[in-house]
């Protein structure tokens, strides 16, 4: 798989922290980068956090089965949804694990940042590939935040996951009103991560549907203030040493 299109908005004070953000289904990373009714990162999460550099990588396009094999942006194929049998793409998953992890080796490697200082989220399959690649990375990230998705390849992936991971915090973010990932769907996954011991603060948005609100912006935003503030020291996991991979 190649390297994606990648857009970095580099921070307006010293850099101490990186968050990397995961479109979903059929957009790019600029969609994410630019203030709309939903969307006003550039409004209210770059200026409340200049130390931050946001990076937003763009999935190749790809045939997808579920709409009839028309070409889209998307980090793995998505077939139609079934609770018991999801029959999931974990070929292309695993493919877009893989590369993931090495935008955050790369930002740990050659750009020096600790690990523990590096959030990783994203919206509906991109939160699926957060999920995906934060709990199976061998060290705790900063923070993992999962907007309006589930868990993927959920009968083997405690099976792939590290130890390391269960310190990282998981934000996770879901519209009552969701048609494409049900809200019931967001309340199991985060129930099934909390049954392994990992520690979920969900949020629910009523009437939100497969999107993203003004309200879950601001607790998005408590939640990285909390997990990458300003000064390293202040963070939720300061005893955690800068490891690197």
């Amino acid at each position: 798989m190649p390297k994606p299109k990648t857009i970095v908005l580099e921070p307006s004070a010293k850099h101490t922290a990186t968050i990397i953000i995961l479109h979903g289904l059929g957009d790019t990373g600029a969609g994410w980068q630019v203030p709309t009714p939903h969307q006003h990162l550039s409004k209210l999460l770059r200026p409340s956090l200049p130390h931050v550099k946001f990076v937003f990588p763009t999935a190749e396009l790809r045939p997808i089965t579920v709409n009839n094999g028309a070409l889209s942006t998307a980090w793995y194929d998505i077939h139609p949804f079934n609770r018991t049998d999801p029959n999931e793409d974990k070929e292309g998953l695993l493919q877009a694990q893989k590369l993931v992890a090495q935008i955050i080796r790369e930002e740990v490697e050659e750009n020096k940042t600790p690990a523990n200082r590096i959030v990783l989220g994203g919206f509906s399959q991109g939160s699926a590939l957060s999920i995906l690649t934060g709990l199976t990375l061998e060290y705790p990230l900063a923070g993992i935040a999962a907007l309006s998705g589930y868990v993927p390849l959920y009968k083997t992936l405690m099976g792939m996951t590290s130890k390391a991971s269960r310190k990282t915090p998981i934000f996770w973010g879901h519209g009552t009103f969701d048609p494409v990932v049900r809200f019931d769907v967001g309340e199991d996954s985060a129930a099934f991560l909390r049954s392994y011991e990992y520690s979920v603060d969900f949020h629910s948005y009523p009437k939100m549907g497969h999107s993203v609100c003004p309200d879950e912006i601001n607790d998005l935003l408590e939640f990285f203030k909390k997990t990458v503030p300003e000064n390293p020291e202040d963070g939720l996991f300061q005893e955690i040493s800068q490891a690197k991979l």
